[in-house]
């Protein structure tokens, strides 16, 4: 999964300034009852406003963080028909009124993630914030289907957890077949336990929803931060509402072309991974003096491979098996901050404290709200990925593409597969991605992406620089932890906070040395 956190703004509705220009871009890309339907949705949540409150008790955000819901149809194409509640939070602006510049809206990815935590990086003095913060409301949201926006399930979520699950790689064509069917029949439980919200669960849809909400926070135009798949969801908005934009950060890039989504963008994660992946090992060898696992990457990857083999003969614990330790490493090729985290935890099994990872890595059976988030955010990926384009259905083409993947790139690949496997038995409709391009009155849009990401791959951000004209680039050579606005590096902070109070981008693209490598 892709993925980072939300934002939203306060203060008094001024009617006219609310509605939507007109949706000729959105016509012209996805047939015209959509775009119409999208634009009264927007007029009527202008006039409506949102009820701004203390948030609910169980939500977990204090004030001054308030909540509210934007009414958005489930089909565009039908307006006046069911209506479903997007969660939506926001802390105003810090400074006075006449620093104010709009609503700063947020979401971190996923597909599945929340934005909702955006409004805590101002209540938290999140020294990066602080500046742009003076200027914006910071806005999250729950996306359709997410959180506290009808959300939608696919399996029991404490049989969602259960652990040990059986190793992602296959020993035999019995192991291959053994996973296909739970891949079946997790589709069949996406259908039965939310199928009425399936065909609606895509990308378009929910930059629809950002529209409305846009219009419902009286924001003549939006300030966008997207992270991870937020980025896709971004690329699209840019697309379907150029002239809505006033401000767009895209960070951590989904590559936009059609080709990729979402068949193709997988697999070069899967490569992608496992360059960053090595990059980690490389890190724990030279810091073996600390962690003894071992003083080269070979020795370091010889000691996963002995972990994998004890875990699949005798689960750690009873229920952390190859599953679980894939699902709990591979934090560390996305994220820096998990770097020296998972090496401790290993390191410890080494030196002979196995509980130690058995807690990292199990789930916490105990945890409903927990497992509730993991299991709808889980079921979010799966739908909007399944529903955003048409999947391979030939499983001779998914076993001979992962299985020559694997071959070089054995981190995540089949972990990955089978994880998207249910796209190939879905039952609802799959569309056609937005062919991502450059509208009329689309301003520059600022992209940030590092050179070694694993989740969304430099090229990915090459292209979207490519397709949107004028934008510009930063980017962060040599490092390649997922979500690089969230980082200490002045060359991009700096950057980021001139772009969001002044508009001001440097006339060409900006190559930044790393962020400092993280210490043992």
């Amino acid at each position: 999964m892709l993925g980072s956190a939300g934002t939203l703004i306060a203060g008094t509705l001024i009617a006219g300034a609310m509605a939507a220009p007109a949706a000729n871009a959105e016509s012209r890309h996805r047939g015209y009852s959509e775009a119409r339907g999208a634009q009264l949705a927007a007029e009527r949540a202008a006039k409506k406003g949102i009820d701004w409150a203390d948030c609910p008790a169980d939500w977990g955000f204090a004030k001054p963080i308030q909540c509210g819901y934007v009414s958005v149809p489930l089909d565009y194409a039908r307006p006046n028909g069911k209506q479903i509640k997007i969660a939506v939070d926001r802390i105003g602006n810090t400074g006075t009124a006449a620093d104010r510049q709009g609503a700063l809206v947020y979401n971190p990815g996923g597909p599945g993630g929340s934005g909702m935590r955006f409004p805590t990086r101002v209540t938290n003095k999140n020294p990066l914030w602080v500046n742009t913060s003076k200027a914006y409301d910071f806005v999250g949201f729950d996306p359709r289907g997410v959180g506290h926006s009808s959300p939608i399930s696919c399996v029991d979520p404490q049989e969602f957890v259960k652990v040990p699950k059986a190793d992602p790689v296959p020993d035999s064509e019995a192991d291959k077949r053994a996973q296909r069917k739970l891949a079946a029949e997790y589709a069949d439980g996406c259908a039965e336990r939310s199928g009425w919200m399936l065909p609606y669960m895509t990308t378009p849809n929910t930059v629809r929803d950002l529209d409305v909400i846009r219009a419902a926070l009286g924001e003549k135009k939006l300030n966008f931060l997207g992270v991870s798949y937020g980025t896709y969801i971004g690329a699209v908005y840019a697309t379907l509402y150029p002239g809505h934009v006033r401000r767009m950060i895209v960070d951590s890039v989904v590559n936009p072309s059609r080709e990729k989504i979402w068949y193709e963008a997988n697999l070069d994660q899967d490569v992608a991974f496992q360059m960053r992946w090595n990059d980690w090992k490389d890190w724990v060898a030279k810091n073996d003096a600390t962690y003894h696992i071992g003083d080269t990457p070979e020795k370091v990857e010889q000691q996963w491979l002995k972990l994998r083999a004890t875990a699949k003969k005798s689960p750690l614990g009873g229920v952390v098996g190859p599953a679980e330790l894939i699902s709990f490493f591979q934090s560390a090729p996305y994220y820096d901050s998990s770097w020296a985290p998972t090496a401790q935890a290993w390191s410890k099994y080494v030196a002979g404290d196995t509980q130690a990872l058995v807690d990292a890595a199990a789930p916490d059976l105990s945890d409903t709200a927990g497992n509730i988030a993991s299991e709808n955010g889980n079921a979010v990926y799966t739908a909007v990925e399944c529903a955003d384009a048409k999947w391979p259905t030939s499983w001779k083409k998914w076993d001979r593409d992962n299985t020559r993947l694997h071959k070089d790139h054995p981190f995540m690949t089949w972990a990955n597969a089978w994880m998207n496997l249910p796209c190939a038995t879905w039952s609802s409709k799959q569309q056609t991605p937005v062919r991502v391009k450059t509208g009329k009155g689309l301003p520059q849009v600022l992209i940030v992406q590092s050179t070694r990401d694993a989740a969304t791959p430099f090229e990915g951000a090459v292209e979207l620089h490519k397709r949107l004209k004028g934008s510009r680039l930063i980017i962060e050579k040599d490092a390649g932890s997922h979500g690089v606005t969230g980082l200490v590096n002045p060359c991009i902070n700096q950057r980021v906070e001139a772009y969001l109070l002044s508009g001001k981008l440097d006339g060409s693209d900006v190559t930044c040395t790393p962020h400092a490598t993280p210490k043992p």
